[in-house]
């Protein structure tokens, strides 16, 4: 009871602090990219302040050196809605590429907009690959980290799901330096669940790969590789 009881508590509050920093985001439109990826992560960093507040859940990240100073492709592991929180709080002023569905949720989607998304359709084929590296050159080119999800959709712990290219299309394309993170928070923040268990969630952060003069099938099998080794420790 005490535990959906923290977990609903933790809901409301980022309810209110969505619905807060969504119309900020689109009220700072003017701003250019990088501040407005600055001011809006203010949610992140509230929410996960919130989330150990509530929840007692808090987070622990290893491998902060392996981060450059230039903006890069982020792959990372998908197990719950706590990284596309947390990683706001991790790297620098960053987008995210995610399902374009996502942009039609009313004020929260328009936030999306407004921060420059990357809409995605997983229909499209090759010609959402182009879209990718077109839309993907041009945030990198802004300063803005790319962040991408390789599996596409939230897996459970010890799921594997299948690494799709775009994020080593993207990569590769543009010869952008890619950094995968591997993370176990699906153990706390479980997909598709309200409850929220307590503990602290441990992310690594890989040694950064370079991916001048390498194919995307190459970098992809480099990142799954590297994510789902440590994915064993990890989930002990």
């Amino acid at each position: 009871m005490l535990l959906w009881l923290r977990s609903f508590v933790f809901f409301v509050g980022v309810l209110i602090l969505t619905l807060l920093f969504s119309t900020l985001t689109i009220l700072i439109i003017p701003l250019n990219n990088v501040t407005r990826s600055r001011i809006a992560s203010g949610w992140a960093y509230c929410t996960i302040f919130w989330l150990r507040i509530t929840c007692n859940l808090k987070y622990d990240v290893r491998g902060r050196a392996h981060i450059p100073n230039h903006p890069c492709i982020v792959l990372c592991k998908h197990q719950s809605a706590w990284e596309t929180i947390a990683l706001q709080t991790i790297f620098p002023p960053q987008i995210w590429v995610m399902k374009r569905e996502l942009l039609w949720i009313p004020l929260m989607g328009w936030a999306f907009m407004a921060l420059s998304a990357i809409p995605i359709d997983r229909s499209a084929g090759r010609e959402a690959l182009k879209k990718l590296v077109a839309h993907g050159k041009d945030r990198l080119a802004r300063g803005l980290w790319v962040v991408i999800f390789p599996e596409g959709t939230r897996k459970a712990p010890g799921e594997r799901g299948k690494y799709h290219i775009g994020g080593a299309w993207l990569a590769s394309h543009t010869q952008t330096t890619v950094v995968p993170v591997a993370h176990n928070a699906g153990l706390f923040w479980r997909k598709n669940s309200f409850l929220k268990y307590p503990g602290t969630i441990q992310v690594v952060i890989g040694e950064p790969i370079e991916t001048i003069g390498l194919k995307p099938d190459e970098v992809n099998k480099r990142v799954e590789d590297w994510i789902e080794t440590e994915m064993l420790a990890l989930n002990g």
